[in-house]
């Protein structure tokens, strides 16, 4: 397929959302800025993983999509998969490298969307691999103080007691 320069980023954003691989390999092969952002500062990555396509995001890290990308409010994907739930991703982007302690710009981590959605699995996933318990954000809660103000009981057996 040929596209021109001027759609290349719309098609692969695009291309990203609907977990289109065929597109998106297409498009790499063409020379495709892989690391590209949108006006929400999203990259393909961001966008793929959030929609919860596991080939689409293989497809872009295969490609040398950066894993710690950070949106216009600091958000990684790996922050996006502990928001939505895609464990299955979350351990792809955590064996391609995903730092599990990046702040966002309120101070939020992987750990703490995990524990405030209520995301039992990511929140277990994230913490065995190394999470920094001891990351405060910007009201100067850590994860476990977050687990105890909202009640959420299963976080907190992991992180009081390692699960």
């Amino acid at each position: 397929m040929n596209f021109t320069s001027t759609r290349i980023e719309d098609i692969l954003f695009d291309a990203a959302r609907k977990g289109d691989v065929v597109t998106i390999q297409e498009l790499i092969s063409e020379g495709a800025d892989i690391n590209i952002r949108n006006g929400r500062g999203f990259t393909p990555l961001i966008l793929a993983s959030y929609e919860g396509h596991y080939e689409a995001t293989k497809a872009l890290l295969d490609a040398g999509a950066d894993v710690n990308a950070q949106d216009m409010s600091g958000n990684t994907a790996l922050m996006g998969l502990c928001f939505k739930g895609f464990a299955d991703i979350a351990e792809l982007l955590i064996a391609r490298g995903a730092d599990l302690n990046i702040q966002n710009y309120s101070g939020g981590t992987a750990l703490m969307f995990a524990t405030m959605f209520g995301r039992h699995e990511l929140v277990r996933l994230v913490a065995e691999h190394g999470a920094d318990q001891s990351v405060r954000d910007s009201r100067g809660l850590t994860a476990l103080e977050m687990a105890e103000k909202i009640g959420n009981e299963e976080a907190l057996k992991v992180l009081h007691h390692g699960g």
